[in-house]
């Protein structure tokens, strides 16, 4: 699909800003590595703090490590408007996941400032904290900080440096004190609107540019800890081994099998993290850890699948005379977009001569949480090959522009107060 618009945005700018923060942790030609709380992430903090201010918009650094930009509305009393997304990333990541939600929220905010259109409620824009969660094995931190969803232990998950995350709070400029005197306003935010590439290849495959989210697929991410007994390499007969790297070996595959049960499902199921104790070569390995990520639009399949997973597991473990420990970190049913933001994303999109398909998630974001205090929709643009989370993520600039066009319009629709506020379940 070849769409030619009149856009209202500034697409040049626009795509200045994101070749810019991708120079900041930046890894080869096109990678970058903005870990949570790093130096780096900081650093893209503070420039898009800058961007913010140029916007129109006063910008702060919440408790949560949150970048938060206001642009004043004509009834700060109302429920606001919240545009935005995320600018961490991936150790081996694009300069697109999560950034252009953020940097075309701003673009659509300047624009809104330059056109002298000031709307009815207050509009934030905001760059939430730790979104991947690749850095402590749990993400979303932000967004579940601001929205009074943190669980206990939180703050002393540490990384694979042993740098717990209180400390690089601390070390981000950011003080967990504050925590205790936090607490979330219910009904303080009328409606979410997140842009994010694809992360797929659906949008690609349609031959169209951007595309109206219907809902995130329900995440559920496990440690799983199988524990064996170590023994020579050489000496341990084979029916006499306690081997956890062979148990772990055959739970993955029972994952990978369950996932592809049926056919045309969302289902999806990864193990894409993996330690072995004492990793050695000539040493029967005694302690396996790894992570479990299963995700599905349809909440009764997953549950389906994890039960059966369970059962492999216990299998596995009676056989091999293994003992198991799995730790719950992350469990989030399938949140579905409302409906009268997903009509307001269609009229506008009509209104630029598209009609757009529509898809479910499969990915996370920070629509995710949003989703449980108030409602919520997302844009999506196509990436290349639907890669992402890999240097090699690309979005054109045409169809970001697009998207953050359709973000815009969308979100002047809102600002001008006859929408927000009819709740998907009215």
């Amino acid at each position: 699909m070849s769409v030619e618009l009149n856009a209202t945005i500034n697409a040049e700018r626009l795509n200045r800003h994101i070749e810019e923060l991708a120079q900041i942790g930046r890894i080869g030609e096109t990678g970058v590595c903005r870990l949570a709380l790093s130096k780096e992430d900081r650093a893209g903090v503070e420039q898009v703090k800058c961007w913010m201010e140029e916007a129109g918009m006063s910008a702060r650094i919440d408790p949560f490590g949150n970048l938060i930009g206001v642009f004043r509305g004509k009834h700060p009393e109302l429920p606001v408007l919240m545009l935005g997304s995320h600018v961490d990333s991936q150790p081996y990541g694009g300069r697109y996941d999560g950034a252009i939600g953020v940097l075309g929220a701003i673009e659509a905010v300047q624009t809104m400032a330059e056109k002298g259109f000031t709307p009815e409620m207050d509009i934030e824009v905001v760059a939430f904290c730790d979104e991947e969660g690749c850095r402590f094995n749990k993400g979303l931190f932000g967004v579940r900080g601001m929205t009074g969803k943190l669980e206990e232990g939180e703050l002393d998950r540490t990384d694979k440096n042993g740098v717990t995350r209180r400390e690089a709070l601390l070390e981000f400029g950011c003080d967990p004190a504050e925590f205790e005197g936090y607490t979330f306003q219910a009904g303080r935010i009328g409606a979410f609107l997140e842009l994010h590439i694809e992360q797929g290849p659906v949008l690609e495959s349609l031959d169209s540019p951007i595309g109206i989210v219907t809902g995130i697929s329900g995440p559920l991410w496990w440690t799983v800890e199988l524990n064996g007994f170590a023994g020579h390499a050489g000496s341990v007969p084979m029916p006499m081994r306690r081997d956890a790297l062979v148990g772990a070996a055959k739970v993955i595959v029972a994952l990978n099998d369950l996932a592809r049960l049926e056919d045309g499902a969302s289902t999806v199921g990864t193990v894409g993290s993996l330690s072995v104790f004492p990793d050695s070569r000539n040493i029967i390995p005694e302690k396996v850890t790894f992570t479990v990520d299963l995700r599905d639009i349809v909440l009764s399949r997953r549950n389906e699948r994890e039960q059966q997973l369970l059962e492999a597991i216990q299998d596995i473990c009676d056989e091999h005379d293994l003992q198991y420990l799995i730790r719950e970190d992350t469990n989030s049913e399938p949140r579905y977009c409302a409906e009268w933001m997903k009509n307001i994303l269609r009229k506008e999109a009509s209104g630029m001569g598209m009609k757009l398909p529509e898809l479910m998630s499969g990915p996370f974001h920070d629509s995710l949480t949003m989703s449980y205090v108030t409602d919520y929709s997302m844009i999506f643009v196509r990436c290349k090959d639907g890669i992402s989370h890999n240097p090699k993520e690309y979005s054109s600039p045409e169809d970001i522009a697009l998207g953050t066009e359709l973000l815009y319009r969308s979100a002047v629709r809102i600002a001008s107060g006859t929408e927000i506020g009819r709740r998907s379940d009215e």
